[in-house]
Formats: C-alpha cells, sequence, structure tokens
C-alpha cells in the first residue's frame, strides 16, 4: 500500500517538474513554432480578403506579419490601449484620416489585427475602431443621426462598458472639430457614414459583395484564432504570434518574413536564430529608404543618413551619439546636432530646440533677403534623425509653432507669444494627417510642449 511520502513529491521532484514544463512551453513558443502559426492565421486573413472583396489594412505593428505585403493595402495605427477599460478614447495623434479615401474608393476595407492568448479580439478591433467610426460619422455627417450610434460586439462589450464608451464620445467630437481639419475635404472622400463589424477564425465567411446599403464597412478581423488554454495543448500553434517580437523575433520584420517565408519556414529549429541573423544584417546593409516626406509646406523629413541635397536646403541632422554643442554648426545651411539616442535623445531635445530654432530662423531670414527667393527657388527645411518618425518629427512641430502661419509661410512668434496644448495639438494633428507613419515618442513631444510653453 502507498504510504504519503510515496504519493507526495519531493522538493528536487517538483524542482524538476517545474523545469520540465518550463522547458515544454519555452519548446512550444520557439521561432519555428511562431512563424508557423502567423503562416496559419494568414491563410484565414486571405480567407477573409476574398469572402468580402475588400482591401487590407494592417493595424501595425502587428497587423502586417499577417498580410503578404503584395496584400497590404495601407497601414492603420489604432491602439489598443485607447480601448482599455477606462480610457475609450478618440486619439488626437493617430487619427487615421489617410484610410478614408480607401474606404470610400472600396466601399469599406477590412482593419486586420491579432492578440494575445485567452482574448476573443485586440481591443483596438473591438472598442478603439468603433470609437473611430462613431467619431467620424458625427463630424463628417451631422444630419444622419440615425447612424450617430457606438457600435460594438455585444459578445466582447458588456451593456456597461459600452454605455461608458458612448457617453464620452461627444468629448471626442469636441476634439476633433478643435484640431481645424478639412471637414469639407474629408467628407468628399467617402459617400456614407462608417459601420464597423467583426470577424474572427469563430466565425462563418460567405463571399458577401454589398454589406450595408446606408454605411461603409470597416471590417475588424481578428486573424489569430482563440486559444483558451495553454499553448502545449494546441500542436505548436501560437494565439497572436505576431505580437512582442522584440521578445522572441531576433530582428525579424514582417517584410524580411514574407519575402523569405519558403526559407523560413523549411528551416529547422537550431538553424533559425543563425538564419534570422544573416536575413536581418542583409537587410541592414541594403538600400536605405531614406526619401524625404514632406509634413508642411516647406519642411521634409526622412531618416539617416540624410539624403544629399540642394544647397539652398536647410538640413538638420541628429547623429546618435553626443557632441559638443558648439561643433553643431557646420554651414549656414547644415546642422548636425549630437543628443545621443532614443530616449536619452528625447529628454535632450528640450535643451536642443532653442539652439535648432535659432539656426533655422537665421537660415529663413537670410532666405527673405534674397531677391530670388519663391517659386523659382523655395524654402525647404530637412530634418533627418534615425527612425525618421520621432525626434524629426517634434522638430518638425516646434518650427511650425515657432515660424508658420497656417498657410505655412514664414511668420516668427517668440517662444512665449502665446502658443498652448490647443495650438500643439492642432498643428501635430496636420503633420501626422501628412504622414501617418509618424511616431514621436512621449518624451519627445514633452521636451516640445515644453520648450514651446516654458
Amino acid at each position: 500500500m502507498a504510504t504519503e511520502s510515496d504519493l507526495i513529491f519531493s522538493p528536487q521532484a517538483n524542482h524538476n517538474f517545474s523545469r520540465i514544463l518550463t522547458d515544454l512551453k519555452r519548446a512550444n513558443l520557439s521561432i519555428s513554432n511562431r512563424l508557423r502559426s502567423i503562416r496559419e492565421d494568414a491563410d484565414f486573413v486571405n480567407e477573409v480578403a476574398e469572402a468580402f472583396g475588400r482591401p487590407l489594412v494592417a493595424n501595425e505593428r502587428c497587423g502586417s506579419w499577417y498580410i503578404d505585403p503584395v496584400a497590404k493595402a495601407e497601414s492603420a495605427y489604432f491602439k489598443s490601449t485607447d480601448g482599455h477599460v477606462g480610457q475609450w478614447n478618440f486619439s488626437s495623434r493617430r487619427l487615421n484620416l489617410h484610410l478614408l479615401a480607401l474606404i470610400g474608393r472600396h466601399d469599406g476595407c477590412i482593419v486586420v489585427d491579432s492578440t494575445r492568448r485567452g482574448k476573443q479580439m485586440p481591443d483596438a478591433l473591438s472598442k478603439t475602431v468603433p470609437i473611430w467610426c462613431c467619431v467620424l460619422n458625427r463630424v463628417l455627417f451631422p444630419e444622419a443621426v440615425g447612424l450617430h450610434r457606438l457600435y460594438t460586439p455585444p459578445n466582447v462589450v458588456s451593456p456597461s462598458e459600452h454605455a461608458q464608451a458612448e457617453a464620452r464620445i461627444p468629448e471626442h467630437v469636441i476634439a476633433l472639430k478643435a484640431l481645424d481639419v478639412d471637414v469639407a475635404a474629408l467628407r468628399r472622400q467617402i459617400a456614407k457614414p462608417l459601420r464597423p463589424i467583426w470577424v474572427t477564425q469563430e466565425s462563418q465567411l460567405v463571399p458577401t459583395e454589398n454589406i450595408f446599403d446606408d454605411a461603409h464597412p470597416v471590417i475588424c478581423c481578428t486573424s489569430s484564432r482563440r486559444v483558451p488554454g495553454g499553448e502545449m495543448s494546441e500542436g505548436g500553434y501560437i494565439q497572436g504570434a505576431g505580437d512582442d517580437t522584440e521578445n522572441w523575433a531576433l530582428g525579424l520584420t514582417a517584410p524580411v518574413f514574407w519575402n523569405n517565408i519558403d526559407l523560413l519556414l523549411s528551416t529547422p529549429e537550431s538553424d533559425l536564430p543563425d538564419l534570422v541573423q544573416s536575413l536581418v544584417a542583409s537587410q541592414a546593409v541594403g538600400p536605405a529608404l531614406n526619401t524625404p516626406i514632406q509634413v508642411a509646406r516647406c519642411l521634409f523629413v526622412s531618416q539617416l543618413p540624410a539624403p544629399a541635397q540642394q544647397g539652398s536646403t536647410c538640413t538638420v541632422s541628429f547623429a546618435p551619439k553626443t557632441t559638443d554643442q558648439s561643433s553643431w554648426v557646420k554651414s549656414p545651411e547644415l546642422m548636425e546636432v549630437g543628443i545621443g539616442k532614443q530616449k536619452l535623445a528625447s529628454r535632450n531635445l528640450r535643451v536642443a530646440l532653442a539652439s535648432i530654432c535659432d539656426f533655422v530662423d537665421a537660415y529663413l531670414r537670410g532666405r527673405e533677403k534674397m531677391p530670388d527667393v519663391g517659386e523659382n527657388s523655395p524654402n525647404q527645411i530637412l530634418i533627418a534623425c534615425e527612425t525618421g518618425k520621432d525626434l524629426s518629427i517634434g522638430v518638425a512641430l516646434a518650427l511650425v509653432c515657432r515660424f508658420f502661419d497656417d498657410e505655412g509661410n514664414y511668420s516668427p512668434r517668440a517662444p512665449d507669444s502665446g502658443v498652448n496644448k490647443s495650438i500643439i495639438k492642432m498643428k501635430l494633428g496636420r503633420i501626422m494627417m501628412a504622414f501617418p507613419e509618424a511616431n514621436p515618442s512621449r518624451a519627445t513631444l514633452q521636451s516640445v510642449n515644453s520648450y514651446l510653453m516654458g
């Protein structure tokens, strides 16, 4: 007969059992399992696209893993945190207004995203996108009162949470109107209001061309199937495998994955780390995609290295290192700012902005005195940083607030001449509409606010 000591594991046995479980979980969450899971989910996304006949939009950063770049029509930036309980925000920074033209041309679109194990769909699709649709409907179609309600998936969002989110819609409408967007121009891009619907791997797909008569459908597609328990019961399938790539991807990106998908899926797990590092390295030495992007009338941004410009262009380039401020000005048209990288650079930007703005102001004042400045030789200012989306956007924001009026004409004002949060928000909104992929960090924007408002 078994004794109590036979039935209870010893401390050493417990330790070994825990280690075995950890090893099993780590093996199941391997890179090869993640990539195969992504491919499986991408096949479902293709089925959704075929069923509804609408263009695919990747909700970044996760969504691009599930869409072949050849089939991706656009990127969107709906944050799940804006849909979290108690938040229910409409982002004045991530307006996603660039999607309207696509929606209008194709009578809707399919927004693709994923979520981690246990959740049925990401908050970005269940709440952030519906809030976005509702706010735009009220601003662009004020007469269509019957379509002003908030739509959320009832199997995911409770009636209480729905009511609380809908109660905040009026303040979001006011916030959008305060950005002074061109409502008439946006209204011309779509013929009908927007209405979200939701598709998961549990949905029954039926080919459908005409979804709504009185609204453009915004189809919220959750690419991954729901895994209620642990992944070890799923035969290697991982829900939301494309999420949290910084923890597993070894630098692999969605474009590199899709460009080498057959090679990656056929490589044994033991060889994958070396292969991924090789592919990432070869991508890094490829041609730099640093074509300048216009964010205001005479303002352009790019990633490093700053592309060669004509002699009349004023260039502010951020070196990813710290250098003495006295060495920054290289010529009347070139400034190389060294304030470090990433978070350090964003914090140091506050102090650097005074010198940067003085440098650009001197360039603009000098240009005003030249007789040939105008259509034949317009002012051009290029700001380049490591990503082309962070520090460069912060500097562009500071410059439009300091030196340009609403038409983009040079109209300098003192740093303390009444610039407030509303003006900064409005100017940032216009920059983000011109360059939706821009992603200034919170620290960068705080530095700009501190410089402009003191």
